[in-house]
């Protein structure tokens, strides 16, 4: 009982972060015309325009990725991916970069899949190439790059190869300076937990939740069978399609809390700042760059989402600064590093990140370099 009113009040909360921004800015165009309108003048009325534009353009994309993910992860097993996997570097690498196209999933579900891969004997260069590069070329992802940027082709492109290529770096670098036994955490029954905030307690992954309905469908044929010999095979269905949404909804209330302080701050960046300050910023060939991996590292953003974001900063930031906003996130960011650290060493979890850091700078600057 207790659990369930935890649940209820961790949802209320999710409901009401996800909400009240939402409905301030569908009030304040309501205002215009009444007495309040002072309140809602033209800075106020912009502020709501953009926010609204990104909430509502990215959040069909947030929940077919989320959606796709959740099905992902009660159908494929890490025994799938493992057997999908070379063990030579330079194809093991290569394919590890590719296969989230074939095996879309988000960058919360990435991280305890890769922990999972590695303690089942796949190559820690493969499985850490596996864990950057996945969110990445997630399908739902490029279509989502490809939306939010006009219809550009080329942005949702060099994203997908910066992106394999970057993973393919951080891997090599990391098996070249580490071995998979010395940076695993002893396994415990909570080194396999999620704690990304996407609603599930410690260790309870979506994986585990497969295996506790196939625990659930077993009672079911038992009771079935004793009770005359009924088919379960409709309980079993709508017992993994409850499973399926549930995992979709808490993912959901995850995901939608940080695209709404994303756009949160996207939107007071665009409004508040002088145009002219973050011109002087976002031009800088060096310095945008660092400004926007930054950003990318504390929004924890869903990469489904986060092209929404960069699209509002084209035109005032370098393309190398945009760019390394939607690279470096799926890559590395805090709710990663936090979940990073249930299963792996500190020091190799600091090697991650700054070698995350320092690829999507040396890939970025290039770029601007390259436009002049």
């Amino acid at each position: 009982m207790r659990s369930i009113r935890h649940n209820s009040a961790r949802e209320m909360k999710g409901w009401l972060f996800f909400a009240l921004p939402a409905a301030a800015a569908l009030l304040i165009p309501a205002l215009r015309g009444t007495r309040l309108e002072i309140v809602s003048g033209p800075v106020l009325q912009s502020f709501a325009t953009i926010f609204l534009s990104i909430v509502l353009e990215a959040m069909p994309f947030v929940m077919l990725g989320v959606f796709v993910s959740s099905l992902i992860q009660f159908f494929v097993t890490e025994e799938m991916l493992a057997r999908a996997l070379p063990k030579r570097t330079g194809s093991g690498l290569l394919m590890a970069s590719v296969l989230g196209f074939v095996f879309p999933i988000c960058e919360c579900c990435s991280v305890p899949v890769m922990r999972r891969l590695v303690r089942k004997g796949v190559p820690l260069h493969v499985g850490i190439t596996f864990m950057m590069a996945a969110p990445i070329v997630n399908p739902v992802v490029l279509l989502s790059t490809y939306y939010a940027f006009g219809g550009n082709v080329a942005a949702a492109a060099v994203r997908a190869v910066l992106g394999m290529v970057g993973a393919m770096v951080v891997g090599l670098a990391a098996t070249k300076c580490f071995s998979a036994q010395e940076v695993l955490l002893p396994e415990t029954a909570s080194s396999d937990g999620c704690s990304c905030g996407c609603g599930h307690d410690r260790g309870e992954v979506a994986s585990s939740c497969r295996h506790e309905h196939e625990h659930e469908h077993g009672h079911a044929h038992d009771a079935a069978r004793s009770s005359g010999g009924a088919s379960t095979l409709p309980r079993r269905a709508l017992s993994l399609a409850r499973g399926v949404l549930e995992h979709t909804g808490a993912e959901l209330f995850s995901v939608g809390r940080f695209l709404v302080l994303g756009a949160l701050i996207s939107s007071l960046a665009q409004t508040a700042f002088a145009k002219d300050l973050l011109t002087g910023i976002g031009q800088h060939q060096v310095v945008s760059v660092v400004v926007m991996m930054l950003l990318a590292f504390v929004l924890s953003l869903c990469s489904e989402a986060d092209a929404f974001i960069a699209r509002t900063f084209v035109g005032q930031f370098s393309p190398g600064a945009v760019m390394a906003f939607i690279l470096l996130g799926p890559m590395i960011d805090i709710k990663n590093v936090l979940m990073l650290q249930e299963g792996f060493r500190k020091r190799f979890v600091l090697f991650l990140t700054v070698a995350a850091f320092a690829v999507c700078f040396v890939l970025c600057v290039a770029i601007n370099v390259a436009r002049l």
